[in-house]
């Protein structure tokens, strides 16, 4: 078997030892990569590199962007050469990620050693072998998502109340789960809203959105979602939590309900989403799924596609269209010869006819 294994880490190098020489990625990945989006996509595909490949691993209580601001710079260049990459790459490929995945996964890394080439610590030779190293085949797109029915929309929403361990948790995953399940927001959006975003333009409550590549966009605020937000509201005025309009719109939760003053991250998101579809027995269910679900019950029902393109704050129709597209379509040819052939429905008996 020509696949390569993963280094895991031994015992000893679980937590981060302290390193003479650091490396700050997020002062200066800015300057190449100015979108919050691909930093954060940038932020985990480097440090999954470095957990597969440099047997390096985070410490559960540090947040990432503190790991990012002080790479350990001596395993860290152990791990920065051509053929490293590219077994990676062909790892990732193997294990299934789409192109779009293996290469945005090979721009983050080819990001890294040109920043750390720049910084004159590592040689410019190793930086341009690694920008040489192309992207092995991968099927086309990205891998494929769910698309949830009305129903298990409906469930997941339940379910996120009842994951609660808090009153004011339950509260707060009512918000989270309705946001995304009529507003078709990403998660990193969610995660960015503040309560100035909020406003009332011609007697409408609308929210202003925070999209990708610094784009900006006003959206209605639907009912259920203003009635999350009211009661979510009511608690954090009770709980004297700070309500500025600079402020994080949704929050982290301590143990025992006590209200943070910290917004919940994007991953917060994702397990708030995925602990809700695994109470609510959907299986996996990532928060894209959910906008990608909003997407696919809003065309069945046929609303015009140009609503669509605006609910998803695409730059134009075509985009929402090849979006659209990429949803798992209905294609009845085989339940349709069937009834040609005139099958039943009858399961085949295997007897034994010994």
């Amino acid at each position: 078997m020509n696949k390569l294994s993963k280094r895991r880490p031994p015992p000893s190098s679980l937590v981060l030892a302290p390193s003479d020489l650091t490396f700050n990625l997020a002062a200066v990945l800015p300057g190449r990569a100015s979108s919050r989006h691909s930093q954060r996509a940038y932020y985990r595909w480097i440090e999954r590199y470095l957990v597969e490949m440099a047997a390096l691993k985070r410490p559960k209580s540090m947040p990432r962007e503190v790991l990012m601001s002080a790479l350990p710079v001596e395993p860290l260049l152990g791990s920065m050469t051509a053929p490293t990459l590219r077994a990676w790459l062909g790892n990732l490929a193997r294990e299934g990620h789409g192109r779009q995945g293996v290469n945005q996964a090979r721009a983050s890394i080819v990001t890294l050693a040109g920043l750390l080439a720049e910084s004159e610590l590592l040689p410019d030779y190793v930086s341009a072998a690694m920008g040489n190293v192309r992207p092995p085949n991968a099927e086309d797109g990205q891998r494929p998502g769910r698309w949830l029915s009305i129903d298990e929309l409906r469930s997941l929403i339940g379910a996120a109340r009842q994951i609660a361990t808090s009153p004011t948790m339950e509260l707060r995953n009512n918000v989270v789960a309705t946001m995304l399940c009529t507003m078709a927001l990403r998660r990193e959006e969610l995660s960015n809203a503040r309560w100035g975003d909020l406003s009332r333009q011609n007697n409408r409550a609308v929210m202003r959105v925070h999209g990708k590549g610094r784009k900006v966009a006003m959206i209605d605020v639907p009912r259920p979602v203003l009635n999350a937000l009211t009661s979510w509201r009511g608690i954090l005025e009770t709980s004297n939590v700070r309500l500025a309009p600079e402020t994080p719109l949704v929050r982290r939760i301590w143990k025992g309900g006590r209200i943070s003053k910290f917004g919940l991250t994007p991953d917060g998101v994702w397990w708030v989403v995925g602990d809700a579809a695994a109470a609510a027995g959907i299986g996996h269910v990532a928060p894209h799924d959910l906008r990608r679900s909003v997407a696919g019950a809003l065309q069945e029902s046929g609303v015009p596609i140009e609503k669509i393109s605006r609910l998803l704050r695409h730059s134009n129709v075509a985009v929402t269209e090849r979006y659209l597209s990429k949803l798992p379509q209905a294609n009845e040819g085989a339940i349709l010869m069937s009834d040609v052939l005139g099958l039943d429905d009858d399961p085949f008996d295997f007897r034994d006819e010994s």
